[in-house]
């Protein structure tokens, strides 16, 4: 079974989406309840796969000033009970919940991985991030059968970012995350000698140009009658937003 830690923050206004939060699109409250909608349809995902689910958050003291006045993770069990709310009493799985520990992104990511595997003695873990709804549980399944015959397995996100990281040995990830995050980590997984294999492509949302992309395949495929992230599809309804053309390229707007 693959521990899939999700890269949790709590959906505080000021905090998540800070390229999308206060701008011309999205006020900061908008901005944190888009966030929260994504991270339900991430922990929903990976709650009702074959992984063992696991928020990995911030502590209070590595917040940024202002937001570390009250406690993450009472916010967080919030957010995903509200998520597993319907699934209770389903294939589940229970979700734990454990502080990050690192003082920048990619440090917390080698430690929780490194942690899993060698200390825990997970077959398999990975990290992925709450700013990609469209990660479903086939992603997160189809991972865990990939890493039973590569040790690297990575899900890339446009821009060459990646919404999913899992693995069977530790790599080295020191710089491992830098752009391009999904050319980088094969590198240092290559390196050790380790085979990588691939998920499809899935956006995230904190940046503008993913968004358009996240916008236009949720409402492309609740047109079609296919099966969206149900929280994320709110909120953006919700928002009104849409994609239009400007400038030559594909842009948010609300409608």
């Amino acid at each position: 079974m693959t521990v899939v830690a999700v890269l949790a923050d709590p959906p505080r206004e000021g905090l998540v989406l800070p390229a999308l939060s206060g701008s011309p699109l999205l006020s900061e409250e908008e901005a944190a309840g888009l966030y929260e909608a994504a991270l339900k349809d991430v922990v929903r995902a990976v709650a009702g796969s074959g992984g063992d689910p696991l928020v990995n958050y911030r502590s209070a003291d590595s917040l940024p000033d202002g937001h570390g006045n009250a406690d993450p993770e009472q916010r967080l069990r919030s957010v995903v009970e509200d998520a597993l709310d319907d699934l209770r009493g389903a294939d589940a799985g229970e979700v734990r919940y454990e502080v990050q520990v690192g003082s920048t992104l990619v440090a917390r990511v080698g430690n929780t991985v490194t942690h899993l595997l060698r200390e825990e003695g997970a077959d398999s873990a990975a990290v992925c991030w709450p700013t990609a709804p469209l990660m479903a549980r086939t992603e997160v399944d189809s991972a865990a059968m990939k890493l039973r015959g590569s040790p690297v397995v990575l899900g890339p996100a446009t821009g060459g970012r990646v919404y999913y990281a899992g693995f069977t040995e530790p790599i080295d990830f020191e710089g491992a995350l830098a752009p391009p995050a999904v050319e980088t980590l094969v590198a240092r997984g290559v390196d050790e000698g380790y085979d990588a294999d691939f998920l499809p492509t899935v956006p995230r949302i904190d940046t503008t140009e993913a968004l358009a992309s996240t916008v236009s395949i949720v409402r492309a495929r609740r047109r079609a009658g296919r099966r969206v992230p149900e929280f994320t599809a709110a909120a953006i309804e919700a928002l009104d937003l849409v994609v239009r053309e400007g400038d030559g390229a594909a842009i948010v707007a609300r409608e």
